[in-house]
Formats: C-alpha cells, sequence, structure tokens
C-alpha cells in the first residue's frame, strides 16, 4: 500500500500490470484505441533468471530515491534474503496467481522498470516532435489534397515483464535502431539478461506477434467489421419485409378491435338513450371518452396521410370536374361558396397532394442513398489508408492444452477425466466451472472469441458431464436428464446453484468490461480431493479468515498426473504456466466459502497462507 501511494501517480500511462484499474484487458483496450498504422514491432524476451543481490541493491536504491526509511529498504531486503520475494523473468508464471509469485513483485517490478520507461517516454515524444508536421519542402507543392500524409510514431507497451515496441511510418532501420536502444538500456542500465535471438522484429501487416498471451496483428477496418454478404443482405431484406408485414397485421388488427369497441360504446349509448330519458352517473367519463377517440382519430389521419396511394386516390375523387373553376359559372355563385370552395382546394393540395408527399419519400430516400454512398467511400479510403489491431486468441495453443487434461480424445471428441472422479458431483462442477469461466473471462476480448465459445460450450460441457456420468456408472443421457445441459446442483436446502456458465450466458459475453483477469493456468493444473480426516479443528489458511470449520483438502498437481515434464516443448504446451512440485500431495486447510471460490478461480495461490499446508502423511484419512 506504500508503494502504490507513492509510486501509482508517477508511472507513466503505458506501464499495466500490478496497479489498480491497469490490468490486461485495459492494456488491449489501449493498443486498440492507441496504436494506429502499425508497421515494425517487436516484443522483449528475457532470457529466464531471478533478481540476484544487484539486482536487489538497485531496486532498492531506486525505492530510496523517493521514500527516505532505512527500515523500510532493509524489511525489503530482508525479504529478498529469505526467498520469500522472488523475481524471476523470462518465465510463465508472472501475474497468473501461482504460489511462486508473490503479492509485492508486481509493484516492485513496476518500480524497477520505471526508469526505463521514462527513457522509452521521453524517446516516443522525442520522435513524436520531429515527424509531427508535414514538410512541405521535401514533398513539394505538386501535391493535390488527397494526399494522406502518416507521421512517425514510436509506441510502448510494459505489462510487468512482457514489452511491446512498435513504430508507425517509419522504416525497419528505425525499428532496429529503436530495438538496439531499448535492449542496451535493459542490459547496461537494469542489468537484465535479453534472448537477443527471440527479440525479433516483425512486421506488423504480415506476421503475427504474441503478446499478454494473445496474438496481435495489424488488418484493414473490412477484416474487424467485414461488409455484409450478398446472402445476408437478402436476409436483412427478407427480415424487413416480413416486419413490416407482421406490423401491417398488428395495425389491422388494432383498427378492427377499435371498430369494434366502438360499435359496442354506440350500442350501448343508443340502447340506454331509448330506455331512458339520459344517463345518470355518479362521476363524468365524457373527457376520458372524448381522449380516447381523439387519440384514436389522430392515429387514424397520420395513417390515412402516410400512404401515398390513399392520397392519391382521394386528390383524384376531390378535384375531378372542377366546374367551380370556370369564370362564368363562378360570377353566378354567390362569393362566400366561391371562397369556401377556395380555401377547401387549398387544404386538399396541401394534405392530398400526392406530388408533395412523394416528393418528400423521394428526398428520404436520396438521402439514404447518399449516407449509404459516403459510408461506403469512407470504408474504401480507410481500407487503403488505415490499419487496425486485430487481437485474437491463440486458438492452437489452447486445443493443445484441452487435448493434454483430456478434455478430448485423439478424434477432437469429449471424453471424461479419469482423476476427478475421486471428487463430489459439485466439486467437479466447480472445477470445469472455473476453467470454463476463466477462459472466457480472459479471451473476451478477443476478435476469435466465438471459437473460445464453442470450447467451452461444447468440450468442457460434455467433458463434464461424461465424468459425471462415468463416475456414478450411468450413460451420457441419464447424466443429462439428472443434471441438465446447465449442470445444476442443488445444495443441503434443496435449492439448485449453476455455476458452469449457461448456453444463453456464453451467448451473450462480449467485450463490455475492462479487468485484470487471471489466466487458466492455476486451476487448469491441479485439483483438489476432499480427505475426510480426524484431525482437531484447524483456522482457514485464507487470508484474512478465522473460520475454524475447515476441511482438508489434498493437492494434485496436473503434471504428476499425466507423468509430463513441463520442460518437454513438444508435449507441453507453450507459455502456460507451472505449480511448483513442492505443493503436489499436500493438503489444504479450507472453509467451504474459499474452496467454492478456489475452484471457481475468484482467489488463488496468493490469497492462501501456504505456510498452513500440511503434508499428506500428516492428516489422519
Amino acid at each position: 500500500m506504500v508503494l502504490e501511494a507513492v509510486y501509482d501517480e508517477r508511472f507513466v500511462t503505458f506501464c499495466y500490470g500490478g496497479r489498480v484499474g491497469m490490468g490486461r484487458h485495459t492494456a488491449i483496450r489501449y493498443l486498440k484505441n492507441t496504436l494506429q498504422n502499425p508497421t515494425w514491432w517487436f516484443t522483449v524476451r528475457f532470457k529466464p533468471h531471478r533478481f540476484e543481490h544487484a539486482h536487489v541493491e538497485k531496486l532498492c536504491f531506486f525505492v530510496e530515491r523517493k521514500i527516505k526509511d532505512c527500515v523500510f529498504i532493509d524489511f525489503i531486503k530482508r525479504l529478498f534474503e529469505c526467498k520469500v520475494l522472488v523475481i524471476e523473468l523470462g518465465g510463465n508464471w508472472l501475474g497468473k496467481g501461482l504460489p511462486q509469485e508473490c503479492g509485492l513483485c508486481s509493484i516492485l517490478m513496476n518500480v524497477y522498470f520505471d526508469g526505463f520507461d521514462k527513457e522509452i517516454q521521453e524517446t516516443r515524444l522525442r520522435e513524436n516532435q520531429e515527424n509531427r508536421e508535414l514538410n512541405t519542402k521535401i514533398v513539394g507543392s505538386s501535391l493535390g489534397s488527397d494526399v494522406f500524409y502518416k507521421p512517425v510514431k514510436v509506441y510502448a507497451l510494459r505489462y510487468l515483464d512482457e514489452i511491446l515496441v512498435a513504430t508507425s511510418g517509419g522504416s525497419k532501420l528505425l525499428a532496429m535502431d529503436l530495438k538496439m536502444k531499448v535492449v542496451k538500456s535493459l542490459e547496461l542500465g537494469l542489468s537484465l539478461r535479453v534472448d537477443k535471438l527471440n527479440t525479433a522484429i516483425h512486421s506488423a501487416v504480415s506476421e503475427k506477434i504474441e503478446f499478454l498471451g494473445m496474438e496481435l496483428q495489424a488488418v484493414l477496418p473490412s477484416v474487424l467489421h467485414p461488409p455484409m454478404s450478398e446472402k445476408a443482405i437478402r436476409a436483412r431484406k427478407k427480415y424487413l419485409r416480413q416486419k413490416e408485414v407482421r406490423a401491417i397485421e398488428f395495425r389491422n388488427a388494432r383498427a378492427r378491435n377499435r371498430r369494434i369497441l366502438g360499435l359496442k360504446i354506440f350500442n350501448h349509448v343508443y340502447k340506454k338513450m331509448k330506455q331512458s330519458d339520459g344517463f345518470k352517473f355518479d362521476f363524468r367519463i365524457e373527457n376520458e371518452v372524448r381522449e380516447i377517440f381523439k387519440s384514436w382519430a389522430d392515429e387514424v389521419v397520420q395513417e390515412f396521410l402516410g400512404s401515398v396511394d390513399e392520397c392519391q386516390e382521394w386528390h383524384r375523387s376531390l378535384t375531378a370536374g372542377d366546374f367551380l373553376s370556370l369564370r362564368h359559372i363562378r360570377d353566378q355563385l354567390p362569393p362566400d361558396l366561391v371562397v369556401a370552395y377556395d380555401k377547401f382546394q387549398e387544404q386538399v393540395d396541401k394534405h392530398l397532394n400526392p406530388v408533395k408527399l412523394r416528393k418528400v419519400i423521394e428526398d428520404k430516400e436520396r438521402k439514404e442513398n447518399q449516407e449509404e454512398e459516403q459510408k461506403y467511400s469512407k470504408g474504401t479510403v480507410e481500407d487503403l489508408t488505415r490499419f487496425c489491431i486485430k487481437v485474437d486468441a491463440p486458438v492452437g495453443l489452447i486445443r493443445k492444452a484441452v487435448r493434454l487434461v483430456a478434455f478430448t480424445n485423439h478424434m477432437g471428441r469429449p471424453r471424461p477425466i479419469d482423476f476427478l472422479i475421486a471428487l463430489e458431483d459439485a466439486d467437479i462442477i466447480k472445477w470445469y466451472a472455473g476453467i470454463a469461466r476463466r477462459w472466457l473471462d480472459f479471451f473476451c476480448c478477443c476478435h476469435n472469441f466465438k471459437v473460445i465459445k464453442t470450447i467451452v460450450s461444447y468440450h468442457l460441457r460434455f467433458s463434464c458431464i461424461l465424468t459425471l456420468a462415468e463416475k456414478h456408472e450411468s450413460t451420457k443421457r441419464e447424466a443429462i436428464k439428472h443434471f441438465s445441459k446447465d449442470l445444476k446442483v442443488y445444495d443441503m436446502n434443496g435449492i439448485d446453484e449453476i455455476h458452469f456458465p449457461t448456453e444463453k450466458e456464453v451467448k451473450m459475453m462480449g467485450d463490455r468490461n475492462l479487468s485484470d483477469p487471471k489466466p487458466v493456468d492455476g486451476v487448469l493444473m491441479l485439483a483438489t480431493v476432499r480427505l475426510a480426516s480426524d484431525e482437531p479443528p484447524t483456522h482457514c489458511i485464507a487470508h484474512f479468515c478465522d473460520k475454524t470449520t475447515t476441511v482438508f483438502y489434498r493437492v494434485q498437481l496436473l503434471q504428476n498426473s499425466l507423468n509430463v515434464n513441463p520442460l518437454e516443448k513438444e508435449k507441453w504446451v507453450q507459455g502456460m504456466g507451472v505449480i511448483h512440485e513442492s505443493l503436489n500431495q499436500k493438503c489444504l486447510p479450507l472453509c467451504t466459502n474459499h474452496i467454492h471460490d478456489f475452484y471457481l478461480g475468484r482467489i488463488t495461490f496468493q490469497d492462501i497462507d501456504l505456510c498452513g499446508c500440511r503434508l499428506t502423511d500428516d492428516c489422519c484419512c
């Protein structure tokens, strides 16, 4: 809290991670809205190495510039000496909620990189200032008004140890120069080991680049927002016609009902007047009835005046055989009659003349066509002059993870997971629900989010159903009949609970929120089995929890259950973090609420005091 209060307002705008309201989705939104027409970009890759004594001394020196407190500086040093704080660059576990990471790592890393961020900011401002305006001496006076000038700009974004630098409108030499400056500043200024082989410059248009666990590429605006196909246009026109027919049917039905109601009212009034001298009510309803009939009449008139055919028919009937326009006849008629007739003809021409009404309709159609043409021309110009950022989920890696965890077989069809059968029904559903919600929350800002929805709605849902069916030795149909497709479970009071995202909920999900979701690694890689233990009451090891009604849960890690070595890149999923093997077969005393949140991914290992875990042999099962 002290470091956040001191440093949060001092960090640069492109520093994300470890800050309130500055998470992954905010960083992606920053790239989409700010990065315009990228040409070249590169991500800085670090060789796997930890913070050593020299790094800690340099970090404490940076902190001491702002905080003049020797006790606080010594406290940070002791945390590193006792291995409570461990910062490892080039790994795959920073910002993922794994137990290897401490909550202070993010803010301390931002403090360590603050000087580097300031240098990148100065470089950006200098390049943008030098190339801000169009140099007319170089361009010349032969260019017309249709010339599009793209100034050279430099963009940067850093999320913990992931750094992205991009250029817009510049050459590859400029990107190479920026890369050399960045690498030199990191190696000499911060004493970090940069993987120069993997820190390569890529074309933003023709190559994808991996950043924040997603794939970025510069594409045309028509790729992100493609125009409607001919089939879609025909379907839309058909839908509009059907909508118009339904509106006409509804209008006719309303007019018919009004006519029936009006006849009933008049019939009732007529009968009452015949039977007696008049009406005698305790209250007056003339005003209400008058307002109702007035609103009906106004709607009928507006509907009539909006129809060109009916106006034309009445205009022809009222103006045909206009013998009163003859002079010798007008002289023989009374002046009041002639004046009244002229006024009547003016009103007929004003309200029923089809030429004026048709002109208004034609003007409206012409305006709509002009707007469509302007929209088309604007889209064409943008396709020729502008590039946007497309963010995609790494579908290949996600499908590899699905096969690795055995959600599907070699043919891509859902299958049960054997090591989950020991769990209770509710815990099995919560385990699947935690993975599903993590994937949906993490990749909701991606352009190919529909693929993630399909994986969750089909592969994970039916894998969970098959696992429950195998546990109870039943068929898939019987499991669906008992749990339903929404995977409902019942609590002790008989109230149904739904933890897995429903199909309707999945369809409604999209890029609507700015959050910092944790990746699925921490939930995907372990399962916790409830143990029957005779241990005395123990405090829940979740932070700030005083409950003693706990249950022991044994941790089973994925890599041990599958007998897979995470260091083998061919078998393991690239970029997926690994929980430390020291937690395997450990027992965690957790209360009901926190094990529920732990399954669903609402809390991580960073929210648990792992010093309170026990070995399996210490728990009498």
